[in-house]
Formats: structure tokens, C-alpha cells, sequence
């Protein structure tokens, strides 16, 4: 391990370090703040990393230790390393080395990476893409995501303008609430309950309490047709992407318009100033199928596909990152 570089588990009494490394780094969400990667904190082993150069914090990993794996944390859909916006390739390359090290030097054999999504990055920040192709990791999986850019927006579909005027006729009314509770126990939670058999990703109690945390950040919509609730979308707002978590609709929806009516006034209203509004992911089995109908509902707002990439990496291969630079 270069001497230079020092690797660290993340602790408690660095929380102040970690948050203020999030905030000002140049690839990060609030995702990665203490507060929201703690809410469940009962379900995972935290193995987060900390890696110095000559006492000065460069980089964060945030993870979960499984038996003799780590993981970029389970508990968030991206992760990898977080860099700040001062630093240099041939650092990103040695910081990454010794935390390999470290990892390999703590039983941990294999590390599982899903890399930000660049719609996040605030500025060039592909070093670990490269570091991924000189390690030769193992690619898991891909899933596809449909995003729009603001900035060079595609004429919405003929279909979904139809749904903005059933809506228009339908005189329905958008409402930011304060709470998720009426559209979880009415519209979400019935809905994945009767198609998939589960409940969502976020309990109830959970989301209210990430949206008390970061009430600039969460953000609940809902739709109304004659004071009743008919449909909603629950959006993680970061500082380039809105990030559509959730969207759900009762059994009108189609005659209603409700969905199409809820985003074609968040993209076109609320946020027309984003960089990117991001439907998230179309893709069922493990990422090998895709959902046609919302693939292609989405795409009629303009959303075009890019790739979240997952990669496996065996910790005993750090020296492929010897000698690169010459």
C-alpha cells in the first residue's frame, strides 16, 4: 500500500467529515448523507471507507459488509467511490489501489460496485470507468434508465398529450402534500401489493422519516379528481436530477389521464430548470427484460435510455493497478 494513503472504516464520530465530504464533493447525492444511509441501518453491516492522503479525506466508499464481500451499499440504488472535486487521476488510481488492499488485507474477496449514474456528477468524475477496465471487473448486470435532458428536450408523444387533455377535462388538480401517508396506504402499496406480491422499498414510517430529514429533497405529488386521491409520484430530488422514486395510479388512469396530466406538469412546470428528470428503471428480471408499455410510456414524455452499470471486482487483483503510469 502506498504510504501516502491511509484507509479507514467509517465511525460514528466521523459523521461530521463524511456529511461535509458529501456535500462538497463532485459526484455525490444526499443519498450519501449519514441521515438517509442510516434509516435502515438494522437490516445491514455498514463497511463505509474513508481514504486519506497524507491525513487529508480524498475519497468515500459507502458499503455494507455480506460474509466476505462488500458491497456499494445495498440500501441505496448507486454508490462507489465518491471523489472530491480537487482531485487527480493518478490519486483516484492509488486511493482505489490501497482500498483494494485494505479490503483484500481484511478477508474481503470480493468487492460488488454500482457506479453513479453520470447524470449525477456535477463534473467529469468517469475515473473509476476506467479503473473498472484496467481491473477487467466482472460486469453483473445492466439496467436501463429513461432519462430526459432539459437542455435538449424531445417533442412530447401525439398519445400523452391526449392524457394531458383527459386530465385537463377531467379538471384534475396537482397538490404538493406534505406527507406520503395517503398515497401509500390508497394507491402505492395497494398497487405493488396486487401486481408483484411485495410491499415498496420504503415502509411507510420509513419515508416519512427520510422526508422530515430532507424535506427539500423528498418530495410527494399527488393527484386529485374531485377530492379524491387518484394518483401520485414521489420524487428524490438532488441538485441536477429529479428522480422519480415511486409513481403509482388507481385503476382510471387511463381514462383519467392522471399520470400523464401529474408529469407533463412536473417536467414542463416544476422542473423545467433541472438538468434531468429521470423516470428511473424499466427492466424485470434481474435487468434481462425490459417492461414495453412503461418503457414506452416514458419515452413518449421524451426520456431516452442511458446505462447503470454493476460490476464485480476480486480484491486480489490490485496489482493491475500497478504501473499504470509511466
Amino acid at each position: 500500500m502506498n504510504s501516502d494513503f491511509r484507509v479507514e472504516r467509517y465511525s460514528s464520530d466521523r459523521v461530521h467529515d463524511w456529511n461535509d465530504f458529501v456535500s462538497k464533493s463532485k459526484n455525490a447525492t444526499f443519498l450519501f448523507l449519514r441521515d438517509f444511509m442510516e434509516y435502515h441501518n438494522d437490516r445491514f453491516v455498514d463497511f463505509s471507507l474513508m481514504v486519506y492522503k497524507n491525513e487529508k479525506l480524498i475519497a468515500l466508499l459507502p458499503a455494507n459488509k455480506v460474509k466476505d464481500e462488500v458491497h456499494s451499499h445495498q440500501g441505496l440504488s448507486y454508490g462507489s467511490f465518491m471523489l472530491n472535486k480537487t482531485v487527480k487521476f493518478s490519486e483516484v488510481l492509488n486511493a482505489f489501489k490501497s482500498l483494494l488492499e485494505f479490503l483484500h488485507d481484511n478477508g474481503i474477496d470480493q468487492l460488488n460496485l454500482k457506479p453513479i449514474p453520470k447524470i449525477y456528477h456535477s463534473m467529469p468524475s468517469d475515473e473509476m470507468d476506467y479503473l473498472l477496465f484496467l481491473f477487467k471487473a466482472k460486469i453483473q448486470k445492466k439496467e436501463t434508465l429513461s432519462v430526459i435532458d432539459q437542455e435538449h428536450k424531445i417533442k412530447i408523444a401525439s398519445n400523452r398529450l391526449e392524457g394531458v387533455k383527459r386530465g385537463q377535462k377531467s379538471h384534475l388538480i396537482i397538490k404538493e402534500d406534505t406527507r406520503c401517508d395517503s398515497f401509500w396506504n390508497s394507491i402505492l402499496s395497494v398497487n405493488i401489493k396486487k401486481k408483484y406480491d411485495v410491499e415498496p422499498v420504503h415502509t411507510l414510517e420509513e419515508i416519512e422519516h427520510l422526508k422530515s430529514l430532507f424535506p427539500q429533497n423528498i418530495r410527494q405529488f399527488n393527484v386529485y379528481h374531485e377530492s379524491s386521491l387518484v394518483a401520485g409520484t414521489t420524487i428524490f430530488e438532488s441538485n441536477q436530477v429529479a428522480h422519480c422514486q415511486y409513481i403509482s395510479a388507481n385503476e382510471d388512469k387511463n381514462s383519467l389521464g392522471s399520470l400523464d396530466f401529474l408529469h407533463h406538469h412536473l417536467i414542463s412546470n416544476v422542473y423545467k430548470d433541472k438538468k434531468y428528470y429521470d423516470f428511473g428503471s424499466s427492466n424485470e428480471s434481474d435487468g434481462s427484460k425490459i417492461n414495453k408499455g412503461l418503457h414506452f410510456w416514458k419515452e413518449g414524455f421524451g426520456a431516452r435510455t442511458i446505462i447503470q452499470e454493476f460490476y464485480k471486482i476480486s480484491t486480489e487483483n490490485s496489482h493491475l493497478l500497478t504501473d499504470v503510469l509511466r
